[in-house]
C-alpha cells in the first residue's frame, strides 16, 4: 500500500487495521494540505434551519421509534463528505453518525490517509434508525433524501465516499453490489461530484480480509481529491 505520504502514526494506524504499506512515486509535494475543522457550533444560519427541521421530522414511520435525529458531523466546508447508510443503535442512542465499533474504524481509516473526524462531513441517507437495523426502505429514503441533498449543497465537497451498499446504490442509482461499484470513479448528479465507493466498517469488521480493498479504495480517493 502507498506510505510515501504517510506518517509514522499512520503507519501504525495501517499496521493495526492488519494492511501493509507499500511505496509509491507520490510525494508529500503532491498532497493538498488537510482541510481545518469547523466546529458545529459555529455552523451558518442554513446549516441551524436544516438540523432544526431534521430533528421535528414525521414524514415517516420512522420518527416513532427513534430516540435522536442523527443529522450529520463534522466540518461543515470539508473537502471529503462520507455518506453511509443509516443510524445503527450507538448511532441512535448518541445522536451522532459512526459511532461504536464501526464508527472507531472508521476514525482509522480516515487518519490513515491524513484525515480526523473532524477534518470530514459525515452524514447518512437516512437520518433515523430503521427498526432491528433492517435495510431502508424505497419510501423512507425518498421522503429523507432532501436533508441530505441540501447538506451535500452547503458543504460542496470536492468528494463523497459512499460507504457500503445503500448508500452507494441510492446514491448512484444503481443495483450493482459494491463488490462491482468500487474501484472506480463516478459521479453524483447534479452536482457533478466525484463519488468513490467502499465497504462500511461494519462489513469489514466481520470480513477483515476485504481491508486491503478498502484501502485501496481510499487512495483512489486521495488521488481524485488531490486532482
Amino acid at each position: 500500500m502507498a506510505s510515501s505520504f504517510l506518517s509514522q502514526d499512520q503507519l501504525a494506524m495501517l499496521r493495526a487495521m492488519d494492511i501493509q504499506a507499500w511505496r509509491s512515486r507520490t510525494t508529500a509535494a503532491d498532497i493538498a494540505p488537510v482541510p481545518a475543522s469547523t466546529p458545529v457550533d459555529t455552523a451558518p444560519p442554513d446549516w441551524q434551519a436544516l438540523a432544526s427541521e431534521a430533528s421535528a421530522c414525521t414524514r415517516c414511520e420512522l420518527h416513532a421509534s427513534r430516540r435522536n435525529v442523527v443529522f450529520g458531523v463534522g466540518n461543515a466546508t470539508a473537502d471529503w463528505m462520507i455518506i453511509g447508510e443509516a443510524p445503527g443503535a450507538d448511532e441512535d442512542r448518541q445522536g451522532e453518525p459512526f459511532v461504536g465499533r464501526a464508527g472507531k474504524l472508521l476514525n482509522e481509516m480516515l487518519r490513515a490517509v491524513g484525515f480526523e473526524r473532524d477534518d470530514v462531513y459525515i452524514a447518512n441517507i437516512l437520518k433515523c434508525r430503521p427498526p432491528n437495523n433492517r435495510d431502508p426502505r424505497p419510501q423512507e429514503v425518498a421522503e429523507c433524501f432532501g436533508y441530505l441533498r441540501r447538506q451535500i449543497e452547503l458543504v460542496s465537497p470536492k468528494l463523497i465516499i459512499a460507504v457500503g451498499r445503500v448508500a452507494a446504490q441510492n446514491l448512484l442509482q444503481r443495483e450493482d453490489p459494491v463488490g462491482r461499484l468500487r474501484g472506480e470513479v463516478h459521479r453524483l448528479e447534479p452536482f457533478d461530484v466525484p463519488v468513490v465507493v467502499t465497504y462500511h466498517p461494519a462489513y469489514l469488521l466481520r470480513s477483515p480480509g476485504q481491508k486491503r480493498k478498502a484501502w485501496a479504495d481510499l487512495c483512489l480517493a486521495r488521488e481524485v481529491a488531490g486532482a
